[in-house]
């Protein structure tokens, strides 16, 4: 992570996409007064909690390993009845019907983990698991943002990219496994290939890329 707190990428607390999101929970929520959300993976149960202050019906997914710790910081929020954990390996997602079909579902930067075919039979998966009108939020790492510094699949095509991070950046930001980092343009693809209709993308001031998506 950056020493310098003021210049982290990393940083969810102004995530424009993330915003997003959560309005269009607000607004489900005054319609519907129920609004079923899944969040993979879970990170630190932040944003999960958010939703839940929304009255929202919260469902995080993440690897089975990670239960107890996950568990203990939806303890910690006092929001036990509206978020409850969900174990799941990317690619696969995650496989309860608990709050199934829903509204919203919150994708962030789990994407990258997977070559390209897989990323898009994941996409495909979860639009299944959206409402007819339910919306899919991606957050992802960029092609053009600083990871992306002698990174070797930066010439190849998205169909074939699928590498590790130059060891400069693998040591700075610790990910260590082959990744598939994407361009605006990529996502979008991406998107299209897997029957979502895009609604926007976007690519941040650090270079990583976001998009909305929508079942119909």
């Amino acid at each position: 992570m950056h020493n310098n707190t003021n210049a982290n990428p990393w940083s969810e607390d102004n995530d424009a996409i993330q915003q997003l999101a959560l309005e269009e929970c607000a607004k489900r929520q005054r319609i519907d007064h129920s609004v079923p959300v899944l969040v993979l993976p879970a990170g630190q149960c932040k944003l999960a909690v958010r939703f839940a202050q929304l009255d929202a019906q919260v469902t995080v997914a993440d690897v089975a390993d990670r239960q107890r710790e996950i568990e203990g910081r939806i303890l910690a929020s006092g929001l036990t009845g509206s978020i409850h954990f969900t174990p799941t390996e990317l690619p696969a997602p995650p496989t309860t019907d608990s709050g199934a079909p829903f509204d919203i579902i919150v994708l962030r930067r789990g994407l990258c983990s997977l070559p390209y075919a897989q990323g898009k039979q994941l996409i495909r998966q979860l639009m299944q698991k959206l409402k007819i009108g339910g919306k899919l939020y991606i957050s992802i790492l960029g092609l053009h943002s600083e990871l992306g510094d002698g990174y070797p699949g930066r010439e190849q095509s998205i169909y074939e990219r699928y590498s590790k991070l130059s060891p400069a950046m693998a040591r700075k930001y610790d990910i260590r496994n082959e990744v598939c980092l994407y361009s605006e343009r990529d996502l979008f693809l991406l998107l299209l290939e897997s029957g979502a209709s895009v609604l926007r993308t976007m690519t941040t001031t650090w270079g990583n890329v976001k998009a909305v998506a929508v079942r119909v």
